[in-house]
Parts: structure tokens; sequence; C-alpha cells
């Protein structure tokens, strides 16, 4: 008789009580592939609205729809069994009141079964985080660079690299911590600043191009395996997938040409029939 051992997935509140801990290991991720290899390493999977740079090759976050989050949630969650997986709310899905950003996090949850949305924003963003939590949605929050305010911002710069600018992000970090969200996201800020801030909010900050202070780091999974072209500074390539994956292309279309490939052992034969005596 097999014995049958339950995997408990991770909840937000797990992540909120890291605070301070063992470091929290965040990767992004789009396919139930990727999430099967995750999972076993990350407490937290995001799927990002960067899935529009990674997947479709758009050149920022804003035309990402909900429908699109919606579909590679599922695929992660099909993928993933121990990790809380979060999924982004895409530019356009939450910003025009408290009530569309409901909806919007309402479908993410029922349609994908994940445990948490993510939103970007800092003060501005307070009172819809706030309307959420209270209605039963965990939020994780985001400020630093927000890169769905890219027409806005002109550029995706690190922020708060002079002092003079670091008031009102300690403030947007404030303002969502104050408003119920269980884990923070600091995207390209200063060092000392993210260091700062996660002294300083009574909830997980979690880094990506913040500081090695913080309390846990993400970064999207393509930049940190060496398949994206161009990454930000911040991003270290742990693995250079890029040139083994064109290498191995390349000798399947050489061998497909040389009709080398498929192989004796690649096709199936006709079967024999048994002799009778």
């Amino acid at each position: 008789m097999s014995v049958h051992e339950d995997i408990r997935r991770l909840t937000a509140p797990d992540i909120r009580a890291r605070k301070g801990g063992e470091p929290i290991v965040c990767l992004t991720s789009y396919h139930a592939h990727t999430a099967r290899i995750l999972d076993a390493y990350c407490d937290v999977i995001l799927v990002g609205d960067s899935l529009g740079m990674v997947m479709h090759g758009l050149e920022t976050t804003v035309p990402v729809t909900l429908d699109m989050m919606i579909l590679q949630g599922r695929a992660v969650m099909r993928g993933s069994k121990r990790a809380l997986v979060i999924v982004d709310l895409p530019f356009g899905s939450y910003e025009a009141s408290k009530e569309q950003a409901f909806a919007s996090a309402a479908r993410v949850l029922k349609e994908t079964g994940c445990g948490a949305v993510k939103l970007e924003g800092g003060r501005r963003m307070a009172e819809t985080i706030a309307f959420l939590v209270e209605r039963g949605v965990p939020v994780m929050g985001h400020v630093g660079l927000t890169p769905q305010a890219i027409n806005a911002i002109g550029s995706f710069r690190a922020q708060g690299r002079e002092e003079s600018d670091w008031a009102p992000i300690e403030a947007d970090a404030r303002a969502v911590a104050d408003a119920g969200a269980f884990a923070l996201v600091l995207e390209a800020i200063a060092e000392p600043l993210g260091r700062r801030i996660t002294a300083e909010v009574q909830i997980p900050t979690i880094g990506i191009g913040a500081s090695v202070a913080c309390d846990g780091q993400i970064l999207v999974l393509e930049d940190m395996l060496g398949l994206s072209p161009r990454v930000p500074k911040f991003v270290k390539r742990f693995g250079d997938l890029g040139p083994a994956i064109e290498q191995a292309v390349k000798t399947y279309a050489e061998q497909v040409r040389a009709r080398s490939f498929p192989g004796p052992e690649n096709i199936y034969p006709m079967r024999t029939k048994k002799t009778q005596g």
C-alpha cells in the first residue's frame, strides 16, 4: 500500500511571518514546466507581467492583459505544489477604482487558484490595497521602479540614487505596509534606501536591484538563466542557457538536413509475428 503525503502550499501569512528570518527565495515563471522546477527551491513563484516582454517580445509590460495573466497563472499552478503563487494585476486592471481592482483580483484568484495578487504603486494605491485585504485578497505591493508606469517615468532607471529623493519612496513603502500588504517588492532602488526601508517596515521586503539586506530576493527566470539578450545591472546570470539552446537547435537542423535524424532508435518498426510452434 502506497503512502500519500500531502504537500501543503505556502500561504501569504507564511511569507508574512518570515520577516527578519530566513531569506525568502522568489523567481518568476509563466509555464507549467518551469514552475515544476522552481517549486522545489522557491518559496514564492511570481507570474509577472514581465511575461509580455519575455514571452511575447513586447517593449514594455503595459499591453499585457488580465486574460494573459490568468492563462499563465493557471499553467504555473498546474506545475507547482508547494510554493506560494502570486499573479500580477496588469496595467489598466486595477487603477480606475477599488471596485475594479477587486473584480480583477477576484477573477485571478478564482480562475487560477493562486494565493495572492501583486500590484504596483505606493500611497496612491494604499486605499485600494486596504479595500482588497479587507475583502480577503492577499496583496503584495511593489514600489521603487514600477514598470507599468514607464510612460510616466520615461525610462527603466534606478530610483532613489539621490538622498533627496528618498522621502517619497519611503512614504510609499510605509503606506503599502500600513494598508495591509503581506510583502513588498523593492525594485531598482539605491542600496542604502533598500536597507533602510527593510528596517522600517514590518512586512517582508523582496528585493530586485535593492539590497542584500532585504528579506528576500526575486529575479526574472529568463534573465538569470541567460536567455534574455539585455538585462539590468541588478541581474546576475546564474546560467548561460542561450548558447546551449542555440547549439542544440543548430545540431538538430544539421542532422535533419543530412537525414541522419531520425535514426533507427527514433523510429517505429513493424511488429513481428511470433512464430507458431
